[in-house]
């Protein structure tokens, strides 16, 4: 019984050196299921396993090369056989200079797939065992000129571009400063001069959660002022970190105890980032005594 198109498989394979492990790591950051070193004979198999879950895992990144020895031969084999179950696949095939390929190999101390064979060597004869499957590939980045972080936007704009922000995780934190700051924390909002809920009777017990105290704390024209600001500038510093590579940013807001104003700006800046990215919001401290 033929496989259902369910499924699309981007094979990630090219020279040693070229940034592979790199790049299956992008993969995984634009929501793909990943696999690295996945032998080509079972290939077919994982495809029919994945087209059985019907859409669950739809997006598909894996690494075949010459690290699995005599098992590489089959790769061709095995290409056929899903060009055969009508399985949705392409080849990315990464490549560098050799002289690239000769100075990452030194600066990182690891063995050639062809380690029998000189540097140089292993290098020229891996191109030649390479280049009927470049010739088949759809698409080939030369990665000589690309830093991590560069190689990382060039796969996000050719397979996600529509999905660049939502690759992004940000987890806001609301938090005491009497408790200590979050340690993982990139960005740290103070929010202790906005007006306290803690000094009015009836609402000291309760939290930034409950719609008495998000009306006390949304009163004050300065709460929104200063929402605005931090929105501001969230919207504008996020993209930055998206281009430099950043796939998880975590933000912290803080007022004294955690418990009423920091958890109710936390929620509403999560509420605003929502749309744009992937976003979870933590109460660290607001159960606290």
């Amino acid at each position: 019984m033929e496989a259902q198109p369910t499924i699309h498989i981007v094979l990630i394979t090219g020279m040693s050196g070229a940034g592979k492990s790199h790049a299956i790591n992008c993969f995984e950051d634009l929501g793909y299921f990943c696999v690295d070193n996945l032998p080509p004979t079972l290939l077919p198999k994982f495809a029919e396993l994945c087209a059985q879950l019907e859409g669950r895992l739809n997006k598909v990144a894996l690494v075949s090369d010459l690290r699995g020895g005599e098992f590489f031969n089959n790769l061709f084999e095995a290409l056929q056989e899903l060009d055969s179950n009508r399985i949705d696949y392409e080849i990315l095939f990464l490549e560098a200079d050799d002289e690239v390929l000769i100075r990452r190999f030194k600066e990182t101390r690891r063995r050639h797939p062809l380690a029998d064979l000189s540097l140089r060597e292993a290098i020229d004869k891996e191109r030649q065992m390479l280049a009927e499957l470049r010739g088949k590939a759809d698409r080939v980045i030369d990665t000589s000129s690309l830093s991590p972080r560069e190689l990382k936007e060039t796969i996000a704009n050719l397979y996600e571009p529509e999905q660049r922000e939502k690759s992004m995780f940000i987890t806001i934190i609301s938090f005491g400063f009497k408790y200590g700051l979050p340690l993982d924390a990139d960005l740290v909002f103070d929010v202790r001069f906005l007006p306290n809920p803690h000094y009015v009777q009836h609402l000291r017990s309760l939290t930034g959660q409950d719609p008495q105290v998000k009306d006390y704390i949304w009163r004050w024209m300065v709460t929104h002022k200063y929402l605005q600001k931090v929105h501001d500038l969230l919207e504008f510093s996020i993209p930055y970190y998206i281009r430099e590579g950043k796939s998880n940013l975590v933000i912290a807001v803080g007022c004294t105890g955690g418990k009423h104003r920091s958890v109710a700006l936390a929620e509403e800046i999560g509420r605003l980032l929502g749309d744009r990215y992937r976003v979870n919001c933590k109460h660290r401290d607001m159960h606290k005594a």
